[in-house]
């Protein structure tokens, strides 16, 4: 940071606000802390009474925090994503679509530990909306080295820091167990949850199946929705170890492979997910989900109508944040469960 004469400013950025006062009309910062001078700015200043401007002197090698916000961004944009005007140095990304929206966490890491630039996303592996913000690029003085940028770009590597998948499968298979339910006995209060949050992302159910307990009658109903054309399937009830709670070992003689059967999730740890060799994916359903606001199948839906395989690792990572407090009034998405 240097004073300088204003007629020597042109082409320097300003290190501050600079306020115009016309009295009765104006009070305002006519010119941002980043505003690079211009030519035409000279006289406008002077009238302002400025005869002299502390500013940052761009000498080679340095780049303006408007055009490295810009580069920052470029490293984060995927598909389905727009970029909003810089402002202030900073540049936000939304969604263009609805959609799964995933970071790679361990090179934005790497990114942010440069110092003097930084990026800041929204958490990954969550489901957004058209025009949620994603992320916010920026850099930390008024102006960067290219160097410090360089080591950015090569750590993104030539791809986009975030991803955002649009909703993928459209149709759902529900088999619900109990022969409770199958006789009559009780009303099947399973579905009509399951059916609604399925809803939340265009899924509809095309296929159901109420069957008694049994481990040959469930696995037969989970192969019949899946002739339906049923592109993901749910069975409710039967997942505790109760000795007629069957649907586990009816999922495995399904012919599926099963990912993880349990989550650090509460509630939902009696969970269960596999997946059929054509990629179809299946879970069992604990009863919690019936009853509690929100539980481990709000948190695998996501990714699971975007299309995207869950691993047992990322079922494994959910063990931080994967209690739900259980608020007076539920926030979610926007709270800590499953983050």
């Amino acid at each position: 940071m240097k004073l300088i004469p204003v007629r020597d400013a042109v082409g320097h950025v300003l290190c501050h606000d600079m306020t115009q006062i016309i009295p009765g009309q104006y009070k305002d910062a006519r010119f941002r802390k980043g505003h690079v001078v211009r030519e035409e700015d000279v006289p406008v200043l002077l009238r302002m009474g400025k005869e002299h401007l502390y500013v940052w002197e761009m000498i080679p090698g340095m780049v303006h925090e408007d055009a490295a916000a810009a580069r920052l961004c470029a490293l984060c944009q995927g598909e389905h994503m727009d970029p909003g005007p810089v402002k202030e140095g900073k540049i936000q990304l939304t969604a263009a679509i609805d959609g799964l929206f995933r970071v790679d966490a361990r090179r934005l890491y790497e990114i942010n530990l440069l110092g003097e630039l930084m990026i800041a996303t929204r958490h990954g592996g969550t489901a957004v909306r058209r025009g949620d913000a994603l992320c916010g690029t920026r850099v930390i003085p008024l102006v960067i080295g290219e160097e410090k940028l360089a080591r950015a770009e090569a750590i993104g590597g030539g791809r986009p820091l975030l991803e955002l998948l649009p909703w993928k499968i459209r149709t759902a298979g529900i088999v619900t167990t109990g022969s409770e339910v199958a006789r009559g006995l009780i009303q099947d209060a399973f579905t009509p949850v399951v059916e609604a949050k399925l809803a939340e992302f265009g899924i509809a159910v095309t296929a159901r199946r109420v069957v008694e307990d049994g481990e040959e009658r469930v696995a037969r109903a989970i192969a019949e929705v899946r002739e339906a054309g049923a592109e993901l399937v749910l069975c409710t009830g039967g997942m505790s170890v109760d000795p007629d709670d069957s649907t586990p070992a009816a999922i495995r003689r399904s012919g599926a492979r099963v990912v993880s059967y349990g989550a650090p999730v509460l509630p939902g740890a009696m969970v269960l997910l596999g997946y059929f060799d054509d990629g179809v994916p299946v879970l069992g359903l604990p009863g919690c989900v019936m009853y509690a606001r929100r539980t481990v199948l709000d948190l695998l839906l996501p990714s699971l109508a975007a299309g995207a395989a869950v691993t047992r690792e990322e079922i494994a990572a959910l063990g931080e944040g994967g209690l739900c407090l259980g608020c007076g009034t539920c926030t979610f998405p926007s709270c800590g469960f499953g983050k």
